[in-house]
This record gives structure tokens, C-alpha cells and sequence, in this order.
């Protein structure tokens, strides 16, 4: 057996050192060289035309099947609530509820033929109890806030199970398509996206650690922008991403801040790719924190430990340092603290809005349609989220660069951070909420619960001082 299982090993080694070459031959010549140049010979543009027919042919199908055997296609969902509910104040409220509560007492006494004054907020009544009932009831049922942090669904079928759990069995050529295309992201798409990847961040943390070796000066500055635009345009490569970027006449400059809404850790890729940034985030550890420790050696970036106390107020004084020196890059900073689920802008931190810097403000809204790119972290570890992206059709995204936003006269730092929020849900046709995106992990703080009770207060003690000094 010896001599006749020598040539058929010897032919299979080559048939693979062939296909190898060939792999890497046409990643080198359409992927990674014109990502180095910032090119595209517009296949990706062209795939995700093929992709968007695809989907509608699928979806009207699906409809049509669903609507024969009276099957549940989608699941009921709004975003913008189920309770309609206009925006009045605590008090107008409160004056509504005991008004209806005299109005009844008086109907039911027949011998009553003089009307008694009008209610008021002017003391306690046991009927106030029910206007805090019912917000936390409506609270409950229509929350707004945790749904912000689960993946929105689709109302249309892009041949995932994982967008939409509601769709069955409707038609063999269906589950053909299915199958066709769980073998072309399974057998195709995602060997080549987890060989750009790998390629991507390896020489990304070579080079800038050789780049460290470098004396500070613009030689070092100049290599550091080149190395990172050319391995972030790889790892672009590696999710498939079409990017449109809108109005690059607003880009962040030198000694400014950029402040975007958060939904995934790619949101820094996408930025990233089109220009370079000094980042500021948490640290970690494993893969991650290699990359990170490797950066910061040829760009200075800020990276810190959450928890920290003394962390916070060092991170404080560097932005301070970094945005006064106009040479430096702008600094990238996502001030939700957390990723939200593209439908919805959250509160946003006021400390990199107390920093005196011109704020640059860009709104990043994905399409769901070729793939989900929100991170749920509390589901969903770094390595098995990456593989969902890697396993999708394509990430496509808008990225609007904003005008350039400075704090006003007597405006403080929550004030220009909410200005700044409202301009990127606006932009980005976003919800935006006042709630914090901390409450992804924690309670309700006491400070929210102290306000309502407060503002209660205020109502029934600045309605006693009245009478009194009436």
C-alpha cells in the first residue's frame, strides 16, 4: 500500500498548497491591497443589490404562503409604545384626577345643589395614590427602556431564523433558498471574513508595536494614522460592511471631541476606517486587551478601569491635556457608556461634556436587514457575537458627520449633552430617551425617585405657602 499512497499524497499536498495560494493570491489582490489604498472595485455594493432582490422575493413569498395557512408571520411589535399617552405634567394630572373624583361624589348626592370649589393640589388627597398606580402600571406594560437592549425584530425575512423566530415552514423552494444560503455564509462567507480578520488585527498589533519602538515625533504620527486606517479597512473587509458616509465636510479635527451613539463595538471599525481617532474606553483583558495594549504604544489612547474612582478623574485630566494640544487626534468617545439597540439614543454621560472642546456629534444607524449589529453583552459573549456578525450577510450602515456643537452661555454640561443627543437621534431618525443606559445592569438610582417625590412636594407645599399668605 506503501508505493501506491505515495503519489495520491503527494498530489493531494499540492492540490492544497495550490488552493491555499489561490486563497490567499485573490484576498491579496481584491481585498487587502485595495483596502491598504482605500479602493473598491464596487462588488460589495453590487452584492448587497443582489441581496435586497433576494429578500423581497423571499418575503413576498413568505407573506403569500403565511397568509394561506393563517400563520403568525410576524410578532407584534411597537416601537414607539402601546399606550398613547399625551404630554401633560404632574400636576395637570393630579388637578384631572380629583376633578373626576368631585364630579362623582356630586352625581351620586341628589340633595347637593351647591358646586363646591374647584379641586386643587392644595393638600394630600387619597386619590393622588392613583395617578402613581397607574405610571407604574403603564410602566410595566409599555417599557421603554429595557427593550432598548434586546435586537429589534425584522418585518421582513432576510433568510435568518435568528431575525424573526415566527417563521415556519411555507414552500420547498423556500427552505432550498435557506439552505443555499446557510452554506454560502457557513462554507464561504465566513472562512474568508475570519481569514481577513485574523490578518487585520495581527498586523495591526505588529506594526503598532513596532511603531512604539519609534522616537515621538511626525515620522511615528504619520505611520500610526497609515497602519491603523489600512488594518481597520481590512477588518471592514472582514464583516462585509457598506459604509455611506454623509456630509465628510463636518469630520472631527484635531483637538476636538467626537461623540457618537453606541450599538456595537464595531462602531469604532466604522469610524475608525474613514479617519483616525484617539479612543477612550474601558480595559480589557484577554485578545482584547493585547490589541489594546499594542495601540497604545504608537497612538495615545486613554483606557481605564470603570470602577475606579481614582481612574475617572485621571481620564479627566488626560482629556483636559489632550484637547488643548491641537496636534492630537480627536478623541472618539460613545457617551451612553453602553450599546443600545439602533432604534433609540439614551442618556448621555456629562463628562465628556464638561471638558471646554469643540463637541463633534455623529449619528451611526445600521440596517438590520443584511445583519443585526447591536451587541447584547448580557446574552451574548465577544467571541460568539463576532461569529454572528462574521455568519451574516453584510453589516451596512449610515454614518452622518454632524456640524461641529460648542456649549452656549449659562448652558451646562447636562444641558449641552442632551442638545447634542437630540441632534443625533434627529439625524439618525432615532428615539430619544432620557433614561440612563446603565440600567442595562443596575436599578433605578434614588436621584430619579427623589425627583418625582420632590416634585410632589413642590406642588402641595408651594400651594400651602399660597393660601397662607393669601
Amino acid at each position: 500500500m506503501g508505493p501506491f499512497m505515495s503519489p495520491f499524497n503527494n498530489l493531494l499536498c499540492m492540490l492544497l498548497g495550490i488552493s491555499f495560494t489561490v486563497w490567499f493570491t485573490l484576498l491579496l489582490v481584491f481585498i487587502i491591497v485595495p483596502a491598504i489604498f482605500g479602493l473598491s472595485f464596487g462588488i460589495r455594493g453590487l452584492y448587497m443589490k443582489t441581496l435586497l432582490k433576494v429578500f423581497k422575493w423571499a418575503t413576498v413569498r413568505m407573506e403569500r404562503g403565511a397568509k394561506e395557512k393563517n400563520h403568525l408571520l410576524y410578532k407584534p411589535y411597537s416601537l414607539n409604545g402601546i399606550i398613547a399617552k399625551e404630554p401633560t405634567s404632574l400636576e395637570e394630572e393630579l388637578k384631572e384626577i380629583r376633578r373626576n373624583g368631585s364630579s362623582r361624589d356630586l352625581d351620586g348626592s341628589a340633595s347637593s345643589t351647591i358646586t363646591g370649589p374647584s379641586p386643587s393640589t392644595s393638600e394630600f388627597e387619597v386619590s393622588d395614590t392613583f395617578y402613581f398606580c397607574r405610571r407604574g402600571i403603564e410602566s410595566i406594560v409599555d417599557d421603554e427602556v429595557t427593550k432598548r437592549f434586546t435586537a429589534e425584530e425584522l418585518e421582513s425575512w432576510n433568510l435568518l431564523t435568528r431575525s424573526n423566530y415566527n417563521f415556519q415552514h411555507i414552500s420547498t423552494r423556500l427552505t432550498v433558498l435557506w439552505g443555499l444560503g446557510v452554506v454560502i455564509r457557513y462554507g464561504f462567507l465566513l472562512p474568508l471574513r475570519l481569514t481577513l480578520a485574523i490578518t487585520g488585527v495581527s498586523l495591526l498589533v505588529v506594526f503598532t508595536t513596532m511603531i512604539g519602538f519609534l522616537p515621538n515625533g511626525r515620522v511615528k504620527h504619520f505611520l500610526s494614522e497609515k497602519v491603523h486606517l489600512m488594518c481597520y479597512r481590512i477588518c471592514v473587509r472582514a464583516l462585509t460592511a457598506i459604509i455611506t458616509y454623509h456630509h465628510s465636510e463636518n469630520k472631527p479635527k484635531n483637538g476636538g471631541i467626537c461623540v457618537a451613539n453606541h450599538t456595537s463595538p464595531i462602531d469604532i471599525i466604522i469610524l475608525a476606517s474613514d479617519g483616525c481617532y484617539a479612543m477612550v474606553g474601558q480595559i480589557h483583558g484577554g485578545l482584547m486587551g493585547l490589541i489594546q495594549k499594542s495601540m497604545v504604544k504608537a497612538c495615545p489612547h486613554i483606557w481605564f478601569e470603570r470602577s475606579e474612582g481614582k481612574d475617572r478623574h485621571l481620564v479627566a485630566k488626560r482629556l483636559n491635556d489632550h484637547v488643548k494640544d491641537k496636534r492630537k487626534l480627536p478623541i472618539l468617545i460613545f457617551p451612553e457608556g453602553t450599546c443600545i439597540n439602533n432604534t433609540s439614543v439614551m442618556m448621555f454621560k456629562k463628562g465628556s461634556f464638561e471638558i471646554a472642546s469643540t463637541v463633534y456629534p455623529v449619528a451611526i444607524k445600521y440596517d438590520p436587514r443584511f445583519g443585526e449589529a447591536f451587541w447584547n453583552s448580557s446574552k451574548f459573549g465577544m467571541v460568539n457575537y463576532l461569529l454572528r456578525m462574521m455568519s451574516s450577510w453584510a453589516i451596512v450602515c449610515s454614518v452622518w458627520y454632524l456640524p461641529p456643537m460648542s456649549r452656549q452661555e449659562g448652558e451646562d454640561a447636562v444641558q449641552f449633552a442632551n442638545r447634542v443627543k437630540a441632534a443625533i437621534a434627529r439625524q439618525g431618525g432615532l428615539v430619544d430617551l432620557l433614561w440612563d443606559g446603565g440600567l442595562k445592569r443596575g436599578k433605578v438610582k434614588d436621584t430619579f425617585k427623589e425627583e418625582q417625590q420632590k416634585l410632589y412636594s413642590k406642588i402641595l407645599v408651594g400651594t400651602q405657602e399660597n393660601r397662607s399668605r393669601s
